[in-house]
């Protein structure tokens, strides 16, 4: 009996956390953030953003898909950023010097925020790297995207352009 009720018990846990994780969807509101700037005590939140489209981009200098991911997201930020895009990648680096050599050889101009004790990447359900979610002017999240190849930026471009369009 003893061993029936801890595994209903472990059940129940695995259940409960499997909710927990996928709690973050599509159309829901975007959870408020706060977090310094990359080598700064200076924060950043996201309601700054709103009545913009948001690219938030959770990111680390291990992860070999961000070093794709970088240099297209700055040249379509470059591009968009007079038209009302945002972006905001978020490091989940424990060492800020990690991060900075990555930037060194990935140069970003747009907003680098960092989350090193995961606590906003938990609050996004991040379970891969990168993990980003398109929002939209109202602070509605429109696209979740785990990963990242060249070939996604087609998708990306396509959903932010058609954000930006909305009035």
């Amino acid at each position: 009996m003893k061993r029936l009720t801890s595994k209903i018990s472990m059940l129940t846990a695995v259940i409960s956390f499997s909710c927990s994780v996928h709690a973050l969807e599509l159309n829901a509101v975007a959870p408020e953030f706060s977090l310094p700037k990359l080598g700064s005590t200076q924060n950043s939140n996201l309601s700054e953003y709103r009545g913009k489209v948001v690219y938030i981009d959770f990111w680390a200098s291990w992860c070999a898909p961000c070093r794709t991911s970088f240099p297209l997201l700055e040249k379509f930020y470059q591009a968009k950023k007079k038209e009302g895009f945002a972006l905001v990648a978020i490091n989940m680096d424990e060492d800020i010097e990690a991060a900075q050599r990555f930037l060194e050889l990935y140069p970003a101009n747009f907003e680098i925020l960092r989350d090193a004790e995961a606590q906003w990447a938990d609050t996004y359900s991040v379970e891969t790297m990168p993990t980003s979610f398109i929002i939209d002017k109202k602070g509605v999240i429109r696209h979740i995207h785990n990963g990242f190849a060249k070939d996604d930026m087609v998708d990306i471009e396509k959903i932010v352009n058609q954000l930006l369009a909305d009035k």
